[in-house]
């Protein structure tokens, strides 16, 4: 009878749940996303007219995702630049009549670094051989058309690069820097002007001495409508409903795994006898327990102290072999861990000087030394050290051919799976201190050994903190509830009565994917920004990672011109700044020089020495290229009219003028400044082709 009235108490619970969960389902079916069978058949996107392929789109996002580790948006958002990037050079291309040849493309193959260090395309000699890879290729298109096909697609993207490289070459050529030129941008940086000037700030007159009509504000912003124009965007707000386990959950869980460790007796229906189940302290299954009763396998790595449980590393790692600690709480999760086994001093730090050959593995491209130079620089370097070990970070910065040359060739902590043979022989066998020399398929190292540590075995038993059924529907029926009571009244009036707090998020865009607060929640935006959406409308989401959000749309700004109650703050500043400019001048406009301007105003004059006209910045008045421009054109002692600035009405007077000697040979600063304008110039091109094109972008319909 018990049972028949838990079975009975947990169904009225259920029928609740499911009630509201069948009220919820109609409500989102009601509202749903609008998505026509005619929007689906649009392309991904199109540039200048030429349609961006949509199997290929896919296909490259899933490489992307899986080769990078990227969330579906982030590779959406890596390939689309790329697609765009190609098909605005692809114009550009056919214009000029550009193409890539087989040297064009072994030249971007060899300066790939992925490519030319795999160990499959060095030849004998040490070098990255095109031919090895060539007939790799070969290889792959008949043994493995998968990999083939992955191939095809980087390789349209190593022809593309070879042709950019053509095309900037191109550009490069045309660009010059004169030493006219150079002798302009070196005065610009150090001529220099000391001043003494007087600022009236707009903010010393008070605003309410104006009034700036409703009809002003508008005409300015249809002088100015490119200033003022906005992209897209939506506006919510929501209320988060998230899994976390309860109090009970969380000791109910501590509990489970603490009793996982007792030994316990079960009733076994064919032998009619009491079975002993041994429990974590006593069984001799350690790997089979843990796979069976543990939220995470067993792992058979070896761990450095490092490695463990920052707030218990010390205990773990002090624990005697078949001995238990826990259990313990780490991030999210109980643990209970036992030491297996102990390797002792298996993890060996050790610093060393490598030094490369021509016959060397990976040798860095400027080392040409034959293996006989390399070993006799080895020697001498080694006999440096024996007699003052102190010379030991100095010579391997200097010399050493490895990349921990920049860091006195510590290579840190490592274990014999992770350095060659020879090397981890020398370095286990040896002292703390040792000094050796020891040839691998590297060169020749010379080898100190700085430090030993052991290396610990631990069998982990781990029950995850999550949130109990109990709590999981409870929070599903508070949601729910808040949905219902949401589209019934007021969302921040329902939100109010439970005291749950409310979040806004502005000017979300069509491609956005987290939101503040909400990670991943890319359907939140594709619902928000649907075509058929109103103001006011609210719908419930799951959250991928446990929970809900109940979302209400604030806002839904179209692309164009903003409204003017989006810009009426900003353009009444300015508005307000112009009506003050024409009233200090007015009010001043018959005084003679500085001491005049600030005795009748209250005013100081200040000194700002060293103003250049490359920073155009003016100690204590900020930005202000204007004034620093008008001041350069002044002669020494003379004094300026009033000036419009920035941040108020200035006069000054110049104290000091110095112009910079020049140089003999303005010929190298033109090279610098020229190599500078062509390593710069690819980015510059790209965003001008990009912001010329015809751009369609469907991206939102499809992701």
């Amino acid at each position: 009878m018990a049972i028949l009235g838990k079975i009975r108490e947990k169904s009225i619970f259920l029928i609740i749940v499911i009630g509201l969960a069948l009220f919820a389902f109609v409500i989102s079916g009601a509202l749903g996303t609008g998505n026509s069978d005619d929007i689906l058949n649009k392309p991904i996107g199109s540039v200048d007219g030429k349609e961006i392929p949509l199997e290929n789109f896919r296909f490259m996002v899933e490489q992307t995702e899986r080769n990078f580790g990227l969330t579906t948006m982030q590779a959406v958002d890596n390939v689309w630049k790329q697609y765009v990037r190609n098909f605005v050079f692809e114009n550009q291309f056919e214009v000029l009549g550009i193409d890539a040849g087989r040297d064009q493309i072994e030249q971007v193959v060899s300066s790939t670094e992925s490519i030319i260090n795999d160990e499959r395309f060095i030849n004998e000699a040490g070098f990255f051989d095109f031919g090895l890879f060539t007939d790799f290729i070969v290889q792959i298109k008949n043994t493995n058309p998968q990999a083939y096909e992955s191939w095809k697609q980087q390789e349209l993207s190593i022809i593309s690069s070879a042709k950019e490289n053509i095309y900037f070459d191109l550009i490069k050529s045309s660009i010059a820097v004169t030493p006219k030129d150079a002798e302009i941008y070196y005065h610009l940086e150090n001529d220099n002007i000391d001043i003494e000037y007087v600022k009236y700030p707009y903010s010393k007159i008070p605003d309410t001495i104006f009034k700036i009509s409703d009809q002003e504000i508008k005409n300015h912003l249809n002088k100015n409508k490119d200033k003022y124009t906005t992209d897209e965007s939506r506006s919510i707000e929501y209320v988060s409903f998230f899994e976390n386990a309860t109090e009970d959950d969380v000791q109910n869980i501590r509990e489970s795994i603490t009793n996982l460790t007792k030994d316990r007796y079960e009733y076994n229906d064919v032998s009619k006898l009491t079975d002993t189940v041994l429990g974590f302290y006593n069984t001799k299954n350690i790997k089979e327990f843990i796979d069976r009763y543990s939220d995470e396998e067993f792992d058979s790595i070896y761990l450095t102290k490092g490695k463990l449980p920052s707030e218990y590393a010390e205990i773990l790692f002090n624990l005697k072999t078949d001995e238990s600690f826990g259990p313990y709480k780490d991030i999210n999760s109980f643990k209970i861990s036992k030491l297996i086994d102990r390797k002792k001093n298996g993890s060996i730090r050790a610093s060393h000087i490598l030094i490369s050959h021509n016959e060397s593995n990976r040798k860095p491209p400027n080392v040409e030394r034959t293996k006989s130079e390399a070993k006799k620089l080895a020697n001498n370097l080694y006999r440096q050290i024996l007699k003052n070990n102190s010379k030991f970070e100095t010579l391997a910065e200097e010399f050493s051919d490895g990349p921990s040359k920049s860091s006195g060739g510590d290579l840190g902590f490592f274990t014999e799976k992770q350095i060659e043979p020879a090397f981890y022989d020398f370095a286990s066998k040896n002292r703390i201190g040792k000094i050796g020399l020891v040839e691998t398929s590297f060169g020749f190292h010379i080898i100190k050994v700085v430090d030993k540590e052991d290396l610990v075995l631990l069998a982990t038993l781990t029950k995850k903190i999550v949130p109990s059924e109990t709590t999981s529907n409870e929070v599903f029926k508070n949601a729910t509830q808040f949905e219902m009571n949401s589209l019934n009244g007021d969302f921040q009036s329902a939100a109010l009565e439970k005291d749950y707090n409310v979040r806004f998020i502005s000017n979300i865009n069509r491609l956005d994917e987290n939101l503040p607060g909400l990670t991943l929640q890319r359907r939140i935006v594709q619902w928000i920004f649907d075509d058929s959406r109103i103001v006011g409308e609210i719908k419930r989401f799951d959250l991928s990672f446990g929970g809900y959000v109940v979302v209400k749309i604030n806002e839904i700004k179209d692309k164009g011109v903003l409204d003017i109650d989006d810009v009426r703050k900003e353009i009444t500043y300015e508005l307000l700044n112009k009506k003050k400019a024409e009233l200090i001048i007015n009010d001043n406009s018959n005084l003679l020089g500085l001491e005049e301007f600030a005795a009748k105003n209250e005013l100081e004059v200040i000194t700002a020495n060293a103003i250049n006209q490359k920073s155009g910045t003016i100690v204590g008045s900020g930005e202000e290229p204007h004034i620093v421009g008008k001041a350069f054109g002044l002669d020494e002692f003379k004094t300026s009219e009033l000036l419009i600035g920035n941040s108020g009405i200035f006069m000054l007077k110049i104290t000091k003028k110095t112009i910079a000697e020049d140089l003999s040979d303005y010929s190298k600063l033109a090279s610098k400044l020229q190599s500078e304008e062509r390593e710069n110039l690819p980015s510059l091109i790209i965003s001008a082709l990009e912001n010329t094109a015809e751009i369609q972008d469907n991206r939102s319909i499809y992701y």
